[in-house]
């Protein structure tokens, strides 16, 4: 990933997330969505990103603009997602974050102020405080966009941001991750302590080290959970199998 990423291909991944977030209920009909500029600090684009979104999510038929209150939600339908497109899987994701943010990390230690540093402090107290709700999902997402910004680094701000986008474009992506967060809040609490303490110490090393023990952990856990799954769905299938092979024998 080089440069900033396609305007066009952007309001359509902002309108993916956007649309993810009805499907799955976090935006009910009848809701009003963020303002436009609320929407665009979150997602880290340009209004007129925000704009174009609205307009495809609208003719979608997902949302209606009301003049002078805002963007509503209408209705509660599937992602629209682009054919072209191959799911991203969570691990796949994780992979990506650890090879572009470890790096921006580093750099990032070279370049941070005193001011970012104490604005990453409070953002890892919040993700402790909020480690099980949305919350912390979204404090998270700040975090790692604020250490992105710290590298002074227009492009890299933009690979960092449209990886989160990916996270969120994926329903199924989201959903592993999400888990994972909850499965190991403490420990992901830690780790972000820990990448503030390197940036802090301004060492590259251990600030890339950092981020990549975090994301190392982030693998593991989603590879414990889809063994755990897999088992499950074994016993289940036996269970079905066994409780067949008992009615036959029943006759």
């Amino acid at each position: 990933m080089s440069g900033a990423p396609d305007p066009q291909k952007l309001y359509q991944q902002v309108a993916r997330s956007i649309a993810a977030s009805i499907a799955e209920g976090r935006y009910a009909p009848g809701d009003r969505l963020p303002s436009e500029r609320g929407l665009a600090d979150s997602f880290g684009v340009s209004r007129p990103t925000i704009r174009d979104a609205m307009i495809a999510l609208e003719f979608q038929g997902l949302v209606e603009a009301r003049q002078g209150s805002g963007v509503y939600v209408t209705a509660q339908g599937e992602v629209e997602k682009d054919p072209s497109e191959a799911e991203v899987s969570a691990l796949e994701l994780t992979e990506a974050r650890r090879l572009f943010e470890g790096e921006a990390c580093a750099l990032a230690a070279a370049a941070v102020d005193d001011e970012q540093i104490a604005a990453l402090d409070r953002m890892a107290r919040d993700i402790a405080r909020h480690a099980g709700g949305e919350d912390g999902e979204r404090v998270e997402h700040d975090f790692h966009l604020a250490v992105a910004h710290a590298t002074r680094n227009a492009a890299i701000v933009a690979a960092v941001e449209e990886i989160w986008l990916l996270r969120r474009q994926f329903s199924d992506c989201t959903k592993a991750l999400r888990r994972a967060r909850l499965a190991a809040s403490d420990a992901f609490a830690d780790d972000h302590r820990r990448i503030v303490d390197a940036l802090r110490a301004r060492d590259p090393k251990d600030a890339r080290r950092a981020i990549h023990d975090h994301l190392n952990r982030t693998v593991e856990v989603l590879l414990a959970m889809a063994e755990r799954d897999a088992l499950e769905r074994t016993r289940r299938e036996m269970a079905d199998r066994r409780e067949a092979l008992l009615r036959r024998t029943a006759i």
